[in-house]
């Protein structure tokens, strides 16, 4: 399992032209993959809206392509040595391009749920291999420069996904957010594979754990498929449930014996050996959770209950990303100055702090009140990916490096995408219980009630029409309140991992940082 492969090839040969041409190839490739990680957020009503059926169930679009991507990615060391990192980038980019097309091509719902699925799956290799080949554009003495293009680019992607999916759901239709993709993948592939044909890595022929693989899609996509519908079927008293639950602890029991005795597992459990490895993966894991699960709930509840646009929710989240990329800029001095456990519990202090913030918004917040803990965000996000991942990787033999990699990152990914079913599972319960307690409160014969009412009236409302609207505002106000507690929960669930970061040993002074943030 890798997801930052060696190159072995001979010392860059592109120079001039050439050689920036493909880096900004390279970098298209990587920002494309991690743009359709966020470009559907903020057009999930859109989506929905168009294709007839509820937000909730939009965000299946978002988890697919999460939960695919993420099964993928163990596949993507044996691709690199068995076809060459070259030719592996090359044709991810190229399916990636195609599923693109198909994704603007959808005409319903569970057909873009299956192209979104077909996307994830094939773009494993786009983040890994276009750090590989960027490395090696630029040789092993401009080894930093290549990974600042890298990192740049992942970290500036979340601000164009939200903006942009956001523009083009405002001002034209959402499947633009898909076909922007192909252009970008024409010129990307033509680019790497004219320049970089030459450079193609060494192949050999290596078995392929096909049963731990095939275990592995059926144990995390029958888990994800029990989170996302389990709201709907009223969880465990439906016997859809109960047998997914069934498949998921059956299938993960045979796997887990399976890659403990197979000579080549998918997944090398023996690296959660290290204590480092493991407590740090589960605070990467637990932090990412919490992190993405409010990514897709803000403009989500910005854009159902609070009347922003796409455009405009995608502004609310963009400064973000501007203070990220900031913060990453200046990782490589604050990395030689403290140390990486301080760094990587600073980043939860500031999360916390963000979600803290955010548990004070009212609906009649304004959009800087909105914004400002966004901008808290960011620096949490540039500390946390790079101390943690230095933290993680610390002390681990070379040669299992990329395994770890790779592991971590299948992981946070699929972390992810079971966060955004929890979170909207829970938005809905809890915004259910503040309805009904609001409800309770509520007597007809009230005088604010009866004054609210007369209020309508004037306008012209009839009483079914005035109750009608004061429904409404009441589950507005229940949608506040249960944001608010996913907010302080959030907030807390960090400040509870804070201790985590200095339960493993302290880094070796000078360590690198080899995986992929993103």
């Amino acid at each position: 399992m890798s997801a930052n492969p060696a190159i072995g090839t001979p010392a860059p040969t592109l120079a001039g032209s050439a050689k920036a041409l493909t880096a900004l190839a390279l970098a298209l490739g990587t920002f494309m993959q991690v743009l359709d990680t966020s470009i559907a957020n903020v057009s999930i009503p859109t989506i929905a809206g168009n294709l007839g059926v509820s937000a909730n169930q939009g965000t299946w679009v978002i988890t697919s392509f999460a939960v695919a991507n993420g099964v993928s990615v163990p596949l993507t060391g044996w691709l690199m040595q068995r076809f060459g990192v070259v030719r592996t980038f090359v044709i991810s980019v190229a399916l990636f391009t195609i599923a693109s097309l198909l994704c603007g091509l959808a005409w319903s719902l569970p057909s873009l749920i299956m192209f979104r699925v077909l996307q994830g799956a094939v773009s494993g290799p786009m983040i890994p291999g276009s750090q590989a080949l960027l490395i090696n554009v630029f040789g092993p003495n401009k080894r930093n420069t290549a990974l600042s293009i890298w990192s740049i680019t992942t970290l500036t992607a979340p601000i164009a996904g939200p903006l942009l999916g956001g523009y083009i759901s405002d001002n034209y239709i959402w499947p633009w957010i898909f076909l922007i993709n192909v252009p970008v993948g024409l010129f990307c592939v033509w680019i790497c594979w004219k320049n970089l044909k030459s450079q193609e890595t060494p192949t050999r022929k290596l078995p392929i754990d096909r049963v731990g693989l095939m275990l592995l899609f059926v144990w995390v996509g029958a888990l994800q498929i029990l989170f996302d519908k389990g709201k709907d079927l009223d969880w465990f008293n439906s016997p859809v449930i109960v047998a997914l639950a069934a498949v998921t602890v059956i299938a993960f029991a045979a796997w887990l014996i399976w890659e403990l005795t197979d000579k080549h597992p998918i997944v090398d459990l023996s690296l959660f050996k290290s204590r480092s490895f493991t407590l740090g993966t589960i605070a990467l894991c637990l932090g990412y959770a919490v992190f993405f699960g409010n990514v897709v709930l803000m403009p989500l509840w910005l854009q159902s209950f609070l009347g922003y646009t796409a455009t405009w929710a995608g502004l609310v989240s963009a400064p973000s990303g501007v203070t990220a990329v900031l913060t990453a800029i200046m990782m490589g001095r604050l990395m030689r100055r403290y140390d990486p456990r301080w760094l990587a519990a600073s980043s939860f202090a500031l999360y916390a702090t963000s979600y803290f913030m955010r548990a004070h918004f009212t609906a009649d917040s304004t959009f800087l009140v909105f914004m400002v803990p966004q901008l808290v965000q960011g620096f949490a996000m540039g500390l946390f990916f790079i101390s943690l991942l230095s933290v993680t990787f610390d002390r681990l033999p070379a040669h299992k490096v990329p395994a770890a990699s790779g592991l971590s990152n299948f992981l946070r990914i699929t972390a992810g995408s079971f966060a955004t079913s929890l979170t909207t599972t829970f938005w809905d319960r809890r915004e259910t219980l503040h309805q009904s307690r609001l409800a309770e409160g509520i007597s007809i014969y009230a005088p604010s009630y009866q004054q609210s009412l007369g209020q309508l009236h004037q306008l012209g409302l009839s009483d079914q029409s005035a109750a009608g609207a004061m429904t409404q505002a009441m589950v507005v106000q229940s949608y506040l309140l249960s944001s608010l507690d996913i907010f302080y929960l959030s907030a807390w669930l960090c400040v509870a991992l804070i201790p985590l970061c200095f339960l493993v040993r302290r880094p070796a002074a000078g360590g690198s940082i080899t995986a992929a943030a993103d």
